[in-house]
Formats: structure tokens, C-alpha cells, sequence
């Protein structure tokens, strides 16, 4: 069978670069990484990647039509992987110019670009592209705030509360409008929180682990009862190369670890897993503080996967408890990304 050319979008990202990596693991297939390098691109997320002569970095932005069409054009790409975006809810709340721009017209573009390049039409897709596939990366947050009880599902109303989420779910609509209008062969994940290695700074639990280490006051919103669904990241990217081969076009999987936990409870869970792998004088559990809670904090995410399980077999390994103390290794061999 013919190598594909394959575009992942935003590759030197938290959940790209591990995709990456888990992907050249097993692939002969060229693998070209498209990212712009901002403050959550690390090309040392990439530094195994590398070492593979079919792998290929192009730094760029999605939002550059031209370029996207030029690649698309030049490599014949049959599988994109969308990563790309603009992800973290407190950025969204101070700038969310630039989420609109990535996340709503960045998705466009690449859409775009796979159309021309794949189809002569709608509903008339090119002989040399009869099995591309696009795969959307999206997010739980589109679908809102659960209460105590429910969970989301494939069929669970839109209802984004942060200009985040709100640009994710529209990136979602254009996909699917892709499909329902010109036939373009996607499909769409909507993930839980992810945690593991390579995790930009800025994150929840690289933080907790940060400021505990480094004898900081550990803020946690609120009353840390907000509740997430977590998902340890090697585990996501089985399940997006899963959705990807496997995956029925214009349908959506969500794809979750069934590991719902409190935040006080990510916080301490970390303070007593480093109060025995780096122990100090007294508990990492004395410097959790509480902070005022952020505009629109949504209560609670968990996800129903029980299609991508059915339907395609995929199953979480890790638990919260067994994917954190990985995490937290990771973290410790590696202070400097701290």
C-alpha cells in the first residue's frame, strides 16, 4: 500500500507532539508537522521526532491561507490531523481576538484547502484522493456545564460558556457543514481534559506541580469542587488514530478516560504523590490556596464514551490515579519545562 503524506496541524503542541511520537512508533508514512510556534509550540516537544527520516517540520500559521493552500498543493496531503488552536479559557477571557482567528478561521482554511485539493465538486472526490480523511480535534467544552449527575454525549446541545469554547464549537459546525454540504471526508473528536507529558506550564496540573515544588502558595479556583473528566494523553492519541482509520465519515467520537475528579482532589492527589517522591519538611497539601474563581467557570465536564468504545473498540488504560504518577515523573526529570 502507497505511504500517505500526513498533515498535523499544530504538531509541537501538549496532545500533537505526543500523537506524533505515537504515531512514528508505528508508520512509514511521511509526517508533516504544521505549527506557528507560539508561546504553546515547543519544537523540544519534537526533539524524538526528529531522529525519523519521514518526519518533516514546517513552521507556520494556519491562518495564512495562502500557505495552507501551497502545502496542500506541493505535498498532496490524504490524512490531516487537526490539532492546532488556541486552548487555554483564561486567554479566551483576556484575548479572545485570537481565538477567533485560529480556532474559527484557521479550521476554514485547512477545510478549504482540503476541498480544492481532494475534490472536483461537491459530493465528487478525486480518484487519487478516494480515502483522505480529516480528522477535527475539538473539545468537551463545547457542550457546556453538567451538574452533578449526566454526562455528554455525541447527541448533548451545544452550549459553549467561554469565548474558548465558543470558537471551538464553531470550528465544529464548519467541519460538519464541510461534510453535509460538499461531501469532504471528516471526522470529529471531542476530547476530555488531557494531562501527561509535554503539557504547557500554563495548565492546571503542570502548575500545581510548579508551585509545589517550588514552595509557592498552589492556587485552586474557588472551592476546588469543579469536577473534569481526565484523560491521560497517550490514551487520547490511540483513540484519535482510531477515529481516524476507523472512524465513521461525519460522525463525532468522544473520546474520555471515565476519570472524573475534583480539582482540590488533582491538587492534593499531586502534593501527596510528591510528598513521596520529593519530600520537604511538612506537606506540598499546606501551600493549596484558594482564588476567587474565574468568570464563567464551568461546574462540570464528563464524557460518555461509550461509542468510540462499541464502535471502535477503544478503551482508556490508564486511571487518574496510575496516568499522574507518570506525569509527575515526567515532570521532575524535566524541571526546566516547569
Amino acid at each position: 500500500m502507497k505511504n500517505s503524506n500526513v498533515l498535523i496541524t499544530g504538531g509541537a503542541g501538549f496532545i500533537g507532539s505526543n500523537y506524533v511520537d505515537y504515531l512514528l512508533e508505528s508508520t512509514s508514512d511521511e509526517i508533516f508537522v504544521l505549527d506557528k510556534l507560539t508561546y504553546a509550540g515547543d519544537l523540544r516537544n519534537l526533539e524524538a521526532a526528529s531522529s525519523y527520516k519521514n518526519y518533516h517540520f514546517i513552521e507556520g500559521d494556519i491562518c495564512d491561507a495562502g500557505l495552507v493552500e501551497d502545502l496542500f498543493q506541493t505535498h498532496k496531503f490524504t490524512r490531516v490531523v487537526h490539532f492546532a488552536a488556541e486552548s487555554h479559557v483564561d486567554n479566551s477571557i483576556s484575548g479572545p481576538a485570537a481565538f477567533i482567528q485560529t480556532n474559527i478561521v484557521g479550521t476554514f482554511n485547512l477545510l478549504q484547502a482540503a476541498y480544492k485539493t481532494w475534490m472536483d465538486g461537491p459530493g465528487k472526490l478525486k480518484d487519487e484522493f478516494s480515502n483522505a480523511r480529516f480528522l477535527h480535534i475539538s473539545t468537551d467544552e463545547v457542550y457546556g456545564t453538567l451538574g452533578e449527575t449526566g454526562l455528554f454525549t455525541e447527541q448533548t446541545p451545544y452550549a459553549p460558556n467561554s469565548p474558548y469554547s465558543a470558537s471551538k464549537a464553531s470550528s465544529d459546525f464548519i467541519v460538519r457543514s464541510f461534510f453535509h454540504t460538499y461531501g469532504l471526508p471528516v471526522v470529529t473528536t471531542n476530547c476530555s481534559n488531557n494531562y501527561g507529558p509535554n503539557q504547557h506550564k500554563e495548565k492546571l496540573i503542570p502548575t500545581i506541580i510548579r508551585k509545589a515544588i517550588g514552595g509557592n502558595p498552589i492556587p485552586i479556583y474557588g472551592d476546588g469542587s469543579n469536577v473534569r473528566d481526565w484523560l491521560y494523553v497517550r490514551d487520547h492519541c490511540r483513540g484519535i488514530r482510531l477515529a481516524l482509520e476507523k472512524g465513521e465519515l461525519g460522525e463525532t467520537y468522544n473520546i474520555g478516560g471515565r476519570n472524573e475528579r475534583q480539582n482540590l482532589y488533582i491538587a492534593e492527589t499531586i502534593c501527596d504523590i510528591l510528598d513521596r517522591k520529593q519530600p520537604k519538611t511538612g506537606s506540598y497539601r499546606d501551600q493549596i490556596t484558594f482564588v476567587t474563581d474565574r468568570p464563567g467557570h464551568d461546574f462540570r465536564y464528563a464524557i460518555d464514551a461509550s461509542k468510540i468504545e462499541t464502535d471502535l473498540g477503544w478503551r482508556a488504560e490508564e486511571t487518574f490515579e496510575s496516568g499522574i504518577d507518570k506525569t509527575i515523573d515526567w515532570y521532575l526529570a524535566n524541571k526546566e519545562r516547569l
